[in-house]
């Protein structure tokens, strides 16, 4: 070959500056991406290292007596750290109560450490390059950006001057009980002085409706699906929530969601719009949860999920279980929930509310439930100023088939769990017992 014929024509020439430019930037890309997931992973184990230092190991199924002042359970509260203690002199009364399921609601007990509270942020919408530069500015930078804002965020009197109906004052008076309930709580737990969490991570479970100035934090299983066809329509995207699928809602990407505005949108949609979290019994809400995600065929919980806990926590576990991680049973999936080494992290579907919605920094203006979810949730379209034609859906979203879970069918499921491990579970969602007003199942 002549030295002629070797030199690369200009075309080509830049076509592997082009690819070599590409591959340089997808290594890049990875690169950052390993840092962040080694960075999150040191952080993680000094966290669990700092937590448990002085003590003797924490046993998943073994509660560890632990004390904590006033003071350490408001710096918990406000740094949304999920262990949560109750003093020493108090803790033989609670022992009482709880054999007579009645709960007290005025102190606090160990809950087992979560890993959900560092789950990845969820993507903005707009431009996705300005976005991505802003969150990766560093806590630092958007602390000082917002230094200006009161934590946590005023509550208001809610306006109920759309509301004509007679037959809402019952309604009315709950909510103004719970609302109450839950602002006493947090000023007696929850003092403030510095938001510590990541801002756009705090916000990232709640959508915006800007027309009827709505911000809507998402419980799932408790109503959730429903609520964004809800938000749909009154977006305009949909004439009726009868019309919406269960793709459509959920993997649509139709709705707005907090954390893609920039600063001054969040603060200024957090003091300005209807803040509204609809919540549920915590047991029930967990078995709802299993129920949906490991009892039916599912492409996504069963091989990232069932495959994890079979192979931790089933002795002899088949090759075929192993493989496609089909039929995790109950107790299984409850050691994971209270392993603070899990095999895989925490989901939405059975994360705390006191993680997913912040209750004691961001003061929600209505607090709907799901035991009276379409009551709660027409009387809350009403005082928005909804359409008059529009009404809760009251269909199950998926396996319209199954009954419903309720405390009847929750009690059947706790029957293959020892006293402790229902104990355990307790513990695990306490503050959520305690910010609602929940009794439990023991």
């Amino acid at each position: 070959m002549q030295p002629s014929e070797m030199v690369m024509n200009p075309k080509q020439v830049f076509l592997s500056v082009l690819i070599f430019g590409v591959a340089g930037l997808l290594l890049f890309m990875y690169l950052q991406v390993w840092i962040e997931e080694q960075h999150t992973g040191r952080v993680e184990k000094r966290r669990e290292q700092k937590v448990t230092s002085g003590w003797e190991p924490v046993k998943y199924l073994r509660p560890v007596p632990r004390i904590m002042s006033t003071e350490k359970i408001q710096e918990h509260i406000t740094n949304q750290n999920p262990m949560f203690h109750m003093p020493e002199d108090v803790r033989e009364k609670k022992e009482n109560l709880l054999l007579n399921s009645k709960r007290s609601t005025r102190l606090l007990t160990k809950t087992s450490h979560s890993q959900g509270g560092d789950q990845a942020l969820s993507k903005s919408t707009g431009s996705p390059t300005e976005k991505w530069v802003e969150k990766r500015q560093g806590a630092k930078t958007v602390f000082n950006k917002f230094s200006n804002m009161n934590w946590p965020v005023d509550i208001h009197p809610l306006n109920k001057s759309l509301v004509k109906d007679n037959k809402w004052k019952k309604t009315d008076e709950t909510q103004e009980k719970r609302r109450s309930f839950l602002q006493e709580f947090c000023k007696k737990y929850g003092g403030v002085s510095h938001h510590q969490s990541h801002l756009f991570h705090t916000v990232s479970r709640i959508y915006v409706e800007d027309k009827h100035k709505i911000l809507y934090c998402e419980v799932p299983k408790a109503g959730c699906s429903n609520w964004k066809r809800i938000l749909m329509v009154l977006n305009g995207l949909a004439s009726s929530a009868y019309n919406i699928s269960h793709n459509a809602v959920h993997y649509g990407k139709h709705l707005k969601k907090l954390d893609s505005f920039d600063l001054k949108g969040i603060y200024t949609r957090l003091n300005t719009y209807t803040k509204a979290v609809f919540v549920r019994d915590p047991m029930e809400r967990l078995v709802s949860a299993f129920r949906d995600k490991f009892e039916h065929p599912n492409s996504y919980y069963h091989p990232v999920f069932g495959k994890a806990i079979i192979k931790k926590y089933r002795p002899n576990a088949c090759e075929e279980a192993l493989i496609n991680g089909s039929g995790v049973q109950f107790k299984e999936f409850i050691h994971y929930l209270l392993d603070s080494h899990r095999p895989v992290g925490m989901d939405i579907h059975w994360e705390k509310v006191s993680i997913l919605c912040y209750p004691c920094l961001i003061n929600y203006d209505f607090v709907g439930k799901f035991e009276t979810l379409e009551e709660d949730a027409n009387y809350f379209l009403q005082m928005i100023g909804a359409p008059k034609e529009l009404k809760f859906p009251n269909f199950k979203d998926r396996h319209s088939s199954d009954e419903r879970t309720n405390a009847q069918v929750v009690r059947q499921y706790l029957k293959d769990l020892t006293r402790t491990e229902r104990q355990l579970i307790y513990d695990f969602y306490y503050l959520d017992y305690l910010m609602f007003n929940y009794t439990p199942f023991l």
